[in-house]
């Protein structure tokens, strides 16, 4: 087993782990008591979370002003790339607008970062998603994940890595019915059917431009403009996407009426430049604040 700590006062703007993990942006992490979305209003917590990377379990906590980890390889330069700690959060905020919405969001949760997942996990994920509740998203995945996913021993637990392309296309759409997945089954059979061949996958999604990208997302089977953008936004890297999912539309309506164009491209156009700079950012700590004010 390797272990290691990152100190929180070395990460630009600091870091909160249970904010980043359990904000609606990653289902590829579980928490390891068992109480993921428990409490998803509560943030800087010290529980522990893991995930399995290319056949590697890595698990963290936020535990006396450090990031603690341990895992199966060394995996700190591994936790920087899927929590994208050199993230200048304090240079992000400051080119984000100061709206008093997104002030309230950035003060209530500091240190949520955007996670980059592996992309077949976040693709399956998000064509999970559509009219579901996070809690219900994640039960999903680790469904999956425990039915179709490599099991491996780690210091006395067992981890379960999330399924390969091939694994769930193989899969038959009753099967992944039985797990919850509804009329999202074959959606995620014909979309890991087009990984596994190599008809579509991760490199031929990376476009010039979000648009680009968008449109090139939805070839996948499930896959719409909101998905695209989650897709883009949390495993590509596209750091102004903004999923138009029911929280930035009640932010639109309340905050923002007049982002409200009436179709998706121009009304995403609109809000990306009303939250400003890296406005993916500004999304999530938005949908965090929203869902989690009442």
């Amino acid at each position: 087993m390797r272990s290691g700590s990152v100190p929180l006062v070395d990460l630009p703007g600091g870091f909160d782990l249970q904010a980043t993990l359990e904000s609606g942006q990653t289902y590829l992490w579980t928490r390891e008591d068992g109480e993921t979305y428990g409490d998803a209003a509560a943030y800087g917590g010290d529980a522990w979370y893991s995930t399995v990377v290319d056949g590697e379990v890595v698990r963290a906590r936020q535990h006396d002003g450090a990031l603690e980890w341990e895992a199966t390889t060394d995996a700190e330069s591994l936790l920087f790339e899927l929590l994208r700690l050199d993230d200048d959060l304090d240079a992000i905020r400051e080119g984000a607008s100061d709206d008093p919405l997104i002030e309230e969001a950035y003060e209530r949760y500091w240190g949520l970062r955007i996670v980059d997942d592996p992309f077949f996990g976040c693709l399956i994920s998000f064509i999970c998603s559509a009219q579901m509740r996070v809690e219900r998203i994640f039960g999903m995945q680790e469904s999956l994940r425990e039915a179709y996913g490599e099991r491996i021993e780690f210091d006395g637990e067992t981890y379960y890595a999330f399924p390969t392309p091939e694994a769930l296309a193989s899969a038959s759409e009753q099967d992944l019915r039985e797990l919850s997945l509804g009329y999202r089954a074959p959606y995620v059979v014909r979309s890991a059917e087009l990984v596994a061949s190599g008809e579509l996958t991760e490199r031929d999604v990376r476009g010039a431009d979000l648009e680009e990208t968008r449109d090139a997302l939805k070839g996948f089977v499930g896959v719409g403009d909101k998905v695209a953008d989650c897709v883009a936004l949390f495993s590509l890297g596209e750091l102004e996407a903004v999923p138009l999912d029911t929280w930035i539309r009640t932010a639109i309506e309340e905050y923002y009426p007049e982002c409200a164009t009436g179709n998706y491209a121009d009304t995403s156009r609109a809000i990306r430049e009303a939250f400003g700079p890296n406005a993916g950012y500004t999304q999530t700590y938005v949908f965090h604040h929203l869902r989690n004010r009442e």
